[in-house]
């Protein structure tokens, strides 16, 4: 169906009984219809309907697996259906708003999402989404003000700060033409002219003098930049992040798939600094463990690096908090035995991690993961640890942030990602963070069902000074491990 031309329709008639809790919308009366007709449910006996929250969280549940799975017209119809009989939630206008974007139907996105706003206007989710379907529609100023506002909500939201990034670069790019047609009627043509003819000279002296460096024969780094599009097939870009774009590729010679990050140019032009990444992926390749996304090979080439991943469909951590907002305990305690098993394994190789976040803990079926992207990771002594400045600042150690990495640090980066996990949100931007003593609101207190003993286990692995803190990944694990979910331990929908 054509995006642009397909709007929904929204209420249908009559007075209905009231299902679900004592909302706006079902004192309404109305349930919203998605992509269907007005119908008067005419001949249609009354029937005597449960839909308390019990049943309400349960299908909210199955909505949001069918959502992880792509699955988004079987959302839609599923929530037709459900509203069509008055059973209706709050939830399902955010619902409707991931659907309808996975299906790239922005202007639905737009009214949904602002339904969603309406009913919870805290949660930075229908934001992000509705900021999106502007950029996409090409309102830049009603995207601005969106974005702004999911990030004042949850200044962590990598999806806002991504649509920012894009936001940005296409608000720059039309000021600049703006600027540039506003210059050109401003400068006289003799000018242009003469600015022309002067470039001209340069250019000719420039290729006069050094004629032979533009008839020089292509170099090693040449062939290799042509070798590695011969060997893979890019298919599409699956991320983007500091340390450059990450590619979806198929492996003619081995017949699989694989991950390929380009490393930015501007990260490796020294030579030495090539020789010293080069040095420190090779080492990382090294690295064989079921919890560990593999490195297969580091290509050189002259402009960029590019390192070849195994290639794991699943969702990451950071994707899968997007769109339920928090985990049970229980889960977190089964993604993160895994986590902890790759790291421990590094560890005892000597090597840290450096950039531990959701956006790099990738989750496989039945909430096994893998971590990911290795890619600043620094081999260290145990006696001194490693100097240099790497990682994503909200998830870095104190120490690390002054340029001096050891494995506590790792296991600093780790408690945030398991605390993010539980709550939503990394500690810093809770209100009520205690920024003058460091001291963090307890997760318990965040959010129901967290057990109080998991409070003084992320406490200890959070402490400022590395050698209070947690000492080991091992030492972690066995702490959380101990801990028994409670027995209401469920999922947490939504925000609110």
């Amino acid at each position: 169906m054509n995006k642009h031309f397909f709007f929904p329709l929204l209420f249908i008639l009559g007075a209905l009984p009231v299902w679900a809790q004592n909302t706006p919308s079902a004192q309404a009366g109305g349930p919203l219809l998605v992509g269907g007709n007005f119908s008067t449910q005419a001949n249609v006996p009354a029937q005597t309907r449960v839909f308390d929250q019990a049943a309400r969280d349960s299908e909210v549940a199955v909505l949001q697996d069918k959502l992880r799975n792509s699955q988004y017209e079987d959302v839609i119809k599923r929530i037709n259906f459900l509203t069509a009989n008055n059973l209706v939630d709050d939830r399902y206008y955010l619902l409707l708003a991931i659907a309808f974007d996975g299906l790239n139907q922005y202007d639905d996105v737009i009214y949904y999402a602002g339904q969603a706003i309406a009913v919870a206007p805290q949660d930075a989710r229908a934001y992000v989404l509705r900021a999106n379907a502007y950029l996409h529609k090409k309102n830049y100023e009603r995207a601005q003000v969106d974005v702004d506002t999911a990030l004042k909500l949850n200044p962590n939201s990598q999806l806002a700060l991504q649509i920012k990034k894009e936001l940005n670069a296409k608000t720059n790019k039309v000021r600049e033409t703006q600027r540039q047609q506003t210059s050109s009627k401003g400068i006289p043509g003799w000018m242009i002219i003469y600015v022309g003819v002067v470039l001209l000279g340069v250019f000719l002296f420039v290729y006069l003098r050094y004629e032979d460096l533009f008839h020089r024969k292509k170099t090693s780094y040449a062939r290799k930049e042509a070798e590695i599009k011969d060997q893979y097939e890019f298919i599409r870009q699956i991320g983007e992040g500091g340390m450059g774009k990450v590619y979806e590729a198929y492996d003619k010679s081995l017949k699989r798939k694989v991950a390929i990050k380009r490393v930015r140019p501007e990260l490796v032009r020294s030579d030495y600094v090539r020789e010293q990444f080069l040095a420190e992926a090779r080492m990382v390749a090294l690295l064989r463990h079921p919890c560990i996304v593999e490195i297969y090979t580091v290509i050189e080439s002259e402009n960029a690096l590019y390192l070849v991943f195994e290639y794991v469909d699943g969702q990451t951590l950071e994707t899968r908090l997007d769109i339920d907002g928090r985990l049970p305990f229980s889960q977190v305690k089964e993604i993160f035995k895994y986590v902890c098993e790759g790291l421990q394994y590094a560890h005892a190789q000597d090597i840290i991690h450096c950039d531990l976040k959701p956006g790099n803990i990738m989750i496989l079926e039945d909430n096994k993961a893998k971590v990911m992207d290795f890619g600043v990771a620094k081999k260290v002594d145990n006696q001194t640890g490693a100097r240099t400045v790497a990682g994503t600042p909200a998830y870095m150690a104190p120490e690390q942030q002054r340029g001096f990495m050891r494995k506590q640090s790792d296991v600093y980066s780790l408690a945030l990602c398991v605390y993010e996990a539980l709550v939503g949100q990394v500690p810093w931007t809770v209100k009520g963070f205690d920024i003058a003593n460091k001291k963090i609101v307890p997760a318990s207190k965040l959010a129901p069902h967290i057990p109080q003993a998991v409070d003084s286990v992320l406490e200890d692995a959070l402490k400022e000074d590395p050698q209070e803190r947690i000492q080991s990944i091992e030492e972690f694990w066995d702490r959380l491990n101990a801990i028994e979910p409670e027995e209401n331990d469920k999922p947490e929908t939504t925000h609110y």
